[in-house]
């Protein structure tokens, strides 16, 4: 191993800056692998090729670690793409809005539909906004709003659950680097650890429910909602972006949703409470076997549901979840060009350069706040939370062991700043889908969701700081409280 200089630096330099000029992360990760693997071997092309192939990309497919979290991300994707394609989630959405009469109603119910379909960040935007915005529109409430309450349960929603594609692939990102690092710790343990220290994906969920009940918006959003009430910004609004089509049938029921995530549940609990769990640690290898496993069978529930009522034959069903297996090769693609990069980082001593920079008078409790702060800055870039911590956390993770950070806060700073980027970023995914969801211009949704975004954003930095001091779960409490007074305070003065 060469004794790490400034030039270990250069792969991630490579990294950053092909993927924010690409905009594209995945070139960026290419970029950054093969430029280490040129520092390892020198400058021969074919040899980097071949050495790129046979021995990293290959190396990281073969690991055990690697192949189960590659397996259970491909059962999740097949899983996710019945889940949005079998018409339970209109169903159940459908089934609640007989119940709504008000404008507090709708926002409060559109919220719960987007927590309820946690399974899909992607998901939630095109179930909950088709299935609602009639009814936004018939009560005039923005589509604006709609597209706001949307994103607002689709990425923070997901973020937080440990047993789905986001918790997933984070906990494979964090294992990779506390195996390095040579720590006994658990990614699971760790994620949970973690949630509470996700301030900004705490308060972007929890801002919904307090507009509402303080009725009252601010700056664009404030706007949006007044043209609304006039009936001919209704009848504009009505065809400012092509109608999103969302499958529904007749036939469907809201109980395809419930069942299958009750036999997940069942199968999860029949295979991880013999081995102790919750009440010890599951080894990681066992967990991702059984959280397969439970993916698995409820996704036989749901094709044998949909065959039973008639939504769709069962060989529909079966192509439909290997249709949805394929479509989770980008993700595996940035996961196993993060795991390469991140290998042949400590091959060239990246992280210990890092780490011995930082112990030359970088203070610990600063690190949680530069990693929320440049998360944000490469996610808004980019348009991917995903691609932000691919690189970041390999870089935050040996910096908090090297010099003594607060671990879960660090690694919570560099999920909270990815959401953030991401929520603020008018080219990210979600932002586009959470617009297309809702029916209404993709700039009009950025730019009324930016002050709400701003506002959280400011929050998370203030909480951060004092978490480098104390890394203490109950900050939490204090960000939803200023949250609330800054909201309260802005009713006043509005």
């Amino acid at each position: 191993m060469p004794e790490p200089d400034v030039f270990s630096l250069l792969p991630i330099i490579i990294t950053l800056a092909l993927a924010l000029y690409t905009k594209h992360v995945v070139i960026g990760l290419f970029g950054g692998v093969v430029t280490a693997v040129v520092l390892l071997i020198g400058p021969q092309p074919l040899t980097v090729l071949s050495e790129l192939v046979r021995t990293h990309l290959v190396g990281t497919l073969t690991d055990s670690y690697n192949a189960g979290v590659i397996v259970l991300m491909i059962f999740i994707g097949g899983f996710v793409a019945l889940m949005e394609k079998s018409g339970g989630g209109p169903a159940f959405a459908a089934k609640m809005i007989g119940y709504i009469a008000t404008k507090a109603k709708a926002q409060i119910t559109a919220w719960c539909g987007g927590i309820f379909i946690f399974y899909s960040d992607l998901g939630t935007p095109l179930i909950i906004g088709p299935v609602f915005r009639p009814l936004f529109d018939k009560l005039k409430v923005s589509r604006e709003k709609l597209a706001f309450i949307i994103d607002s349960t689709a990425s923070p929603v997901a973020i937080l659950i440990p047993f789905i594609g986001w918790g997933i692939y984070i906990m494979g990102l964090i294992q990779k680097e506390f195996d390095r690092a040579g720590r006994e710790l658990e990614s699971w343990d760790v994620f949970l650890g973690v949630i509470p220290f996700q301030f900004y994906a705490i308060l972007a969920i929890v801002i919904v429910p307090l507009l509402v009940w303080l009725k009252r918006d601010f700056g664009a959003m404030s706007d949006a909602e007044q043209r609304t009430a006039i009936p001919q910004h209704q009848a504009e609004n009505t065809q400012s972006q092509p109608v999103t089509e969302v499958f529904t049938h007749e036939n469907a029921r809201a109980r395809f949703v419930f069942l299958p995530l009750l036999v997940m549940a069942v199968v999860l609990l029949a295979m991880l409470v013999p081995l102790g769990f919750p009440f010890t640690s599951v080894k990681g290898s066992l967990f991702r076997a059984a959280l397969s496993s439970a993916y698995f069978l409820a996704a036989c529930t749901l094709i044998g549901l949909m065959g039973w009522y008639k939504v769709r034959p069962v060989m529909d069903g079966i192509n439909l979840y290997l249709k949805g297996m394929s479509g989770m090769m980008q993700v595996i693609i940035v996961l196993v060009l993060a795991w390469t990069l991140s290998s042949l980082g400590h091959d060239l001593g990246t992280a210990r350069y890092i780490a011995e920079l930082a112990q030359q008078g970088f203070p610990p409790w600063l690190l949680p706040l530069v990693a929320f702060l440049l998360s944000a800055i490469i996610s808004f870039a980019t348009g991917s939370s995903w691609g932000t911590f691919a690189i970041m956390l390999p870089l935050v993770i040996p910096t908090a062991f090297a010099i003594d950070a607060p671990l879960l806060v660090s690694i919570g700073a560099v999920l909270s700043g990815g959401l953030f980027g991401d929520h603020c970023s008018p080219i990210s995914e979600t932002t586009i889908l959470s617009a297309t969801g809702a029916n209404c211009s993709q700039f009009d949704h950025f730019r009324t969701q930016l002050p709400y975004a701003m506002m959280n954003g400011a929050i998370a930095i203030t909480a951060f700081l004092l978490a480098g001091f104390f890394a203490n779960s109950m900050i939490v409490i204090g960000a939803v409280a200023i949250q609330l007074l800054v909201l309260m305070g802005l009713k006043r003065a509005l």
